[in-house]
């Protein structure tokens, strides 16, 4: 079916008039009568009677105006939608990240800018956020030490430092100034599982100073950790950003080379164009 012929129908069943109908469609009244005749030369029907001073549907044509009215508000209605989401009104936004602690607050301003917004969230470590957002089940991912690579876009948000997690009570609670990193030479700690970002880096610059702690238990989360930690099981390792509050543990920076992570956003080349997704990361930073 020719589309055309339908919607100039449509304008002629809603106006009773082809010269109103040419208004509506900003066509010429020829035009809207040559799409008229076309339709019911094509499928051999009469749609209008047409009298000195008026045009009226045939039984035909009312039958036609139901299904034609439906499926141009439908059509309306998608390009409302559309338009929302181009606006930012409404629409939704699906992001991963490697923590809670950066991506929260981004979501807050995003929140405060475009109420909108639905956002899903998910929070897995940082092969599986980097993994979520290649294979397109993200938009956006807040990640932390991602390579450069093609097809992928990155803006660098904040660095981090490792600190170290000492139960409340630890001699070493004092030292603000920070404990080096050879102090933690055949201490027992407890750290989280060796993919962690946190604790590759933290393993890679105890490996370049010939450092050996003794890792008592590796645990698959931060909140862990910090259980261990409090229980006077070990001495654990933190991101600065993610420093607990927990009164039972404290957090001193550790001194050494190589205890950096540089924490990103990233989302495919590809759709950095897209309305919401730049707006997320036009937010990211503040």
């Amino acid at each position: 079916m020719n589309l055309f012929q339908l919607r100039a129908f449509d304008a002629v069943a809603r106006e009773r008039s082809f010269t109103r109908a040419a208004e509506r469609l900003f066509i010429s009244q020829p035009a809207v009568t040559g799409h008229i005749k076309a339709l019911e030369e094509y499928y051999q029907v009469s749609l209008f009677r047409r009298t000195a001073r008026s045009v009226e549907l045939t039984e035909e044509g009312r039958r036609l105006a139901a299904i034609s009215r439906t499926l141009f508000a439908l059509e309306e209605e998608a390009e409302a939608l559309l338009d929302a989401s181009r606006q930012l009104v409404s629409g939704r936004i699906e992001v991963a990240a490697d923590g809670p602690h950066l991506v929260m607050p981004m979501l807050a301003r995003l929140r405060a800018h475009y109420p909108g917004i639905t956002v899903n969230l998910r929070l897995g470590n940082a092969q599986e956020t980097l993994g979520a957002l290649l294979s397109e089940h993200v938009d956006i991912a807040v990640v932390t030490e991602v390579e450069p690579r093609s097809g992928l876009y990155l803006r660098e948000l904040v660095e981090s430092h490792i600190c170290a997690l000492l139960p409340d009570g630890h001699p070493w609670c004092e030292r603000q100034d920070g404990i080096c990193l050879a102090e933690l030479h055949e201490q027992i700690m407890v750290l989280r599982e060796p993919d962690s970002i946190t604790r590759r880096t933290f393993d890679r610059a105890c490996s370049e100073q010939d450092i050996q702690p003794r890792v008592l238990l590796e645990l698959d989360s931060r909140e862990a950790v910090t259980e261990a930690v409090a229980a006077e099981l070990g001495i654990g390792i933190v991101s600065s950003l993610e420093i607990s509050r927990d009164p039972r543990v404290h957090a001193v920076p550790l001194i050494g080379e190589g205890l950096v992570n540089r924490h990103m956003i990233g989302c495919l080349e590809r759709h950095k164009g897209l309305r919401v997704v730049s707006a997320f990361m036009e937010l990211a930073q503040g």
